[in-house]
Order: structure tokens, then C-alpha cells, then sequence
């Protein structure tokens, strides 16, 4: 039995992806960002969990999210609001967020498939230095609060706070985790069949889409 957690704000423009901006106008950005959510819910939809949840900062939820139980956001830094959700949750529990579309069911079957005795947790790195999903077999906000968010030593910082505590971390793989329009270009190449990239070929002309391709439809992408 696993709970599944998808972060994500509501994508206004101004408010998402903000780094995009230039060489995409805010609005793109914003755009941009909605797609990624659209095919980060669509891939934990297809996941076995058997809870759905959306952390969610805004007013109006993403389309798609319908059977995903909302927590709203508490205040305070990201390592607060982290906390807050570890706390509330029972357990096993993968937390993903929408910058990584590129996401498959792939990357975090280990967490569904080999979640042995011998491992605590799972740990997804991002190419810049962060994660992409943290996985706690009995989760507490307290292996989160404290550590130091959206830094180049993200990463380092986490998987310390979960050694600190005597737990066992296995590894997901490596993904980009989108920020910049270099990022995004990258995302897309490596999903060509996504809502995300197609998405950002439309307002971004360089994103041909033409990089080494792991997958092909969108379907692809879920499987």
C-alpha cells in the first residue's frame, strides 16, 4: 500500500516557471507549466498507489486531478511545507513534484517493486543538484524540516538528514529537473510524445524535439 503526492502550484502566469521568461513570455511559461502538470498527474494515475494526493498552493486545481485527495499548502519555506505533508500521511509515501515531466511509471517502480526490508527510503536526483521524488517507508515531516531547499547541495543535504537518522535510501534515476528554457529543451527531447513538449515546441522554436528519444507517445511516456 502506497500514497503517491504530486506538489504543485496553480500555473498563473508570474507565478510558475518564472525562469522561462525569456525567451518565453510569462504566459508561455505558464503554459509550459500546465502541461508538465498535466503529464506528471497523468503518469501517477497509472501508477498502482492506492492514494492519490495533490499538494496544492492555489485556488483551482489542474484538470486531471479529480480523484487525487487535495492538502493544501501550509506557509512558511518549502522544507516547512515538505514537513507538514510527511506528517500528515501514513504509511509508505512517494512525493513527486511537476518539474519533471519527462516523468514514467519506470523511473519510480522500484519504489512499487522493490521496496525490501532492507530499504527505508528512495531517493530520486535532479541534474541540478536537488531531487525529484523522496520516498519514506514511515514518513515524519522531521527528515525534512530544517534541510536547506532549492540549492545546488539540495540533494546532498537530504540524503545526510536520512543517513543521519540510520535510514537505508535507495536510488531512482537522475532526471532534469526543469528551471530554465535549456532545462525545459532537454525535458522535452527526452519525452517527445508529451503534452510538455508539445507544448513547448509550439512557443518555443528551438525545441525541435529532434535529441535522442526514449519514448515516443505520450502513452509511452505512462508506461
Amino acid at each position: 500500500m502506497t500514497t503517491v503526492v504530486v506538489i504543485a502550484k496553480e500555473t498563473l502566469p508570474g507565478k510558475v516557471k518564472t525562469r522561462l521568461h525569456p525567451p518565453l513570455s510569462l504566459e508561455q511559461a505558464a503554459e509550459v507549466a500546465a502541461a508538465a502538470v498535466q503529464d506528471t498527474l497523468a503518469v501517477v494515475r497509472a501508477l498502482p498507489a492506492t492514494r492519490r494526493v495533490l499538494l496544492f498552493d492555489g485556488n483551482r486545481t489542474p484538470p486531471g486531478s479529480e480523484d487525487f485527495d487535495v492538502i493544501t499548502q501550509i506557509g512558511g519555506g518549502l522544507d516547512a511545507r515538505l514537513g507538514a505533508l510527511f506528517d500528515e500521511v501514513e504509511g509508505p509515501t512517494l512525493l513527486v513534484g511537476m518539474d519533471t515531466p519527462q516523468l514514467t511509471v519506470a523511473d519510480v517502480a522500484p519504489v512499487f517493486d522493490a521496496w525490501t526490508d532492507d530499504v527505508d527510503a528512495w531517493f530520486g536526483p535532479a541534474n541540478d543538484g536537488g531531487w525529484w521524488a523522496l520516498a519514506l517507508a514511515r514518513p515524519t515531516g522531521d527528515l525534512l524540516r530544517g534541510v536547506p531547499m532549492s540549492q545546488d547541495d539540495t540533494g546532498a543535504h537530504q540524503l545526510a538528514r536520512l543517513a543521519s537518522a540510520g535510514l537505508r535510501v535507495g536510488r531512482l534515476p537522475e532526471l532534469v529537473d526543469v528551471d530554465t528554457i535549456d532545462d525545459a529543451r532537454l525535458a522535452a527531447a527526452a519525452a517527445p510524445g508529451s503534452s510538455f513538449a508539445a507544448t513547448l515546441r509550439r512557443v518555443d522554436p528551438e525545441s525541435s524535439g529532434d535529441a535522442p528519444r526514449t519514448r515516443t507517445t505520450t502513452e509511452e511516456a505512462r508506461s
